[in-house]
């Protein structure tokens, strides 16, 4: 792979190389590459086989993932999220001490290894909200929960210039990663001015299937706002907002 450089950038494809666009720039690569029958059929192509499968599992595991949190992740997610969250689930498949190789899936694997995965790069939870809160999946009711003690927003949560308001949101969600299914509910406050009045205590249940035998998630994240003559407008268009996985409960 090479960057085009220069003033006039090629898309397309002259002779064997291929020319085309990506978030990094303008590329160039050869083509070429081996016969995808070959890839398919001969036995020395086994263990690429097995890795593309178990690399496809992942990526419909974290397509499933994030249509669960669709709602939240329409303002707090960047560019490369799709790809980083199927690395992320690529590790958890790799953890199921069960399955054969290429068959090994999610629900054997670890899912608890996707606590902490930040679904924005450029806005992280982790170096956004200093407020301490409690989150619970409880399996028994099916809440999924999590709790925040009052707290001034100017010191405890490190917003983007500009900011003048904020929304604390979260998610509880129930994944059937086979079958391709979820339940899901979110959570949000009131917008809150980002000054220093303390907050008032924050609790939110989001209630998915009591007893389930599916992995469930909580996701937590604070959305900013910007008051411009009385009217409030998402921060640069949410570019900054965090959102993160503070808990899973695997089996």
């Amino acid at each position: 792979m090479a960057r085009q450089k220069g003033i006039i950038k090629l898309k397309g494809t002259i002779g064997d190389i291929t020319f085309y666009k990506t978030q990094d720039g303008h590329l160039a690569r050869e083509k070429g590459g081996i016969d995808a029958s070959r890839i398919k059929n001969d036995p020395a192509f086994q263990r690429t086989r097995e890795n593309g499968s178990e690399f496809g599992r992942a990526g419909k595991a974290g397509k499933t993932l994030r249509t669960a949190l669709r709602v939240l992740l329409l303002n707090s997610a960047d560019g490369r999220v799709v790809s980083r969250l199927t690395q992320a689930m690529v590790k958890v498949i790799q953890a199921d001490t069960i399955s054969e190789r290429g068959l090994r899936n999610v629900i054997d694997g670890e899912a608890k290894l996707l606590a902490g995965f930040e679904f924005n790069i450029r806005g992280k939870l982790g170096t956004s909200l200093f407020a301490p809160y409690v989150g619970i999946i409880d399996r028994v009711s099916g809440d999924i929960s999590v709790d925040l003690d009052s707290f001034i927003p100017v010191n405890m949560i490190a917003a983007p210039g500009g900011t003048t308001h904020f929304k604390i949101i979260s998610a509880g969600a129930e994944i059937d990663f086979e079958a391709e299914t979820f339940v899901s509910t979110n959570s949000e406050t009131a917008i809150l001015p980002w000054d220093m009045t303390a907050t008032a205590a924050i609790s939110h249940v989001n209630p998915v299937t009591p007893n389930s035998t599916k992995p469930l998630f909580l996701a937590l994240g604070v959305e900013f706002y910007q008051q411009v003559n009385g009217q409030m407008y998402p921060l640069k268009n949410g570019s900054y907002n965090p959102l993160a996985l503070v808990s899973v409960s695997g089996l």
